[in-house]
């Protein structure tokens, strides 16, 4: 049975973090309503890298999105290509370099912040450019796309848990701080969303250190948190699913042909 699809990529999430400072998934995990799995992003950890990653399922040895300054079209087929490819309706609201992945490169503010395309693999996008841009505006955005255009699949992409670990570090108020806000707006959307029929995953591309930054081996670094909520969820807590399985478990979700690996545990 083919379902809708909110995948919410909290930017620079570390595990530890999200398993401490989020109460109100932790509630949802507590009452066997969601499952939390711990998940180790690949190499290198850094954000473009792995926006490819987790939407293509291919890691970045094999994508050659090698690292931030790589500003191209992929050449991979990504979970918005399949989706469309499958006649559904894509939204994003996200960092303008997911744009630049699938969309159009360069990002040009005036043209594509605000994306209406049915052409395009992304169809519906509301797309920033400052890492400062405030979650709670970004959430709205994202559920307007929802609201507005009734997606079978919608990213969220908030920067602010990242841009606070740049700024502090992650042994940081700020840093825990900001991801205590995430958990906080996701508990105003959460339950909309469920109810709406949508199965939820909530992932991050990479952590944080105390640098101030990411880009090694470091469990801080790679260690990111996979929480879902939905009834299509084994919350099986055995499942050891992968970061490169991502994209290909939205796709099985949704109902789309797609020749990318999956973690079958994860699914009833």
């Amino acid at each position: 049975m083919p379902h809708k699809v909110i995948l919410v990529v909290l930017d620079g999430l570390n595990y530890s973090v999200a398993e401490h400072a989020m109460g109100h998934l932790q509630a949802y995990v507590g009452s066997a309503k969601a499952a939390l799995y711990k998940l180790q992003c690949e190499l290198p950890a850094l954000s473009r890298p792995l926006y490819e990653c987790i939407l293509t399922g291919v890691p970045p040895i094999d994508s050659g999105i090698v690292h931030n300054n790589v500003s191209r079209l992929s050449v991979e087929q990504s979970v918005f290509h399949y989706a469309r490819a499958g006649g559904l309706r894509t939204a994003a609201a996200a960092y303008h370099w997911v744009s630049e992945l699938y969309n159009r490169t360069p990002f040009v503010a005036a043209r594509d912040r605000h994306t209406e395309a049915p052409e395009l693999p992304i169809q519906h996008g509301h797309f920033y450019y400052a890492d400062h841009y405030p979650d709670s505006h970004l959430f709205a955005d994202g559920e307007s796309l929802r609201v507005r255009h009734d997606p079978d699949l919608l990213l969220i992409h908030p920067m602010n848990i990242d841009d606070a670990g740049h700024k502090h570090g992650l042994d940081s108020a700020q840093y825990r701080n900001s991801a205590r806000t995430a958990d906080i707006l996701l508990a105003d959307y959460l339950r909309t969303w469920l109810d709406s029929g949508y199965q939820v995953l909530i992932t991050a591309d990479h952590g944080m250190n105390n640098d101030r930054s990411h880009n090694g081996l470091l469990p801080e670094e790679r260690e990111v948190p996979l929480f879902v909520l939905g009834s299509a969820f084994s919350m099986d807590p055995a499942a050891q699913p992968q970061q490169t399985e991502l994209c290909g478990t939205v796709c099985q979700l949704l109902g789309v042909p797609y020749e990318k690996p999956y973690c079958r545990e994860l699914l009833k």
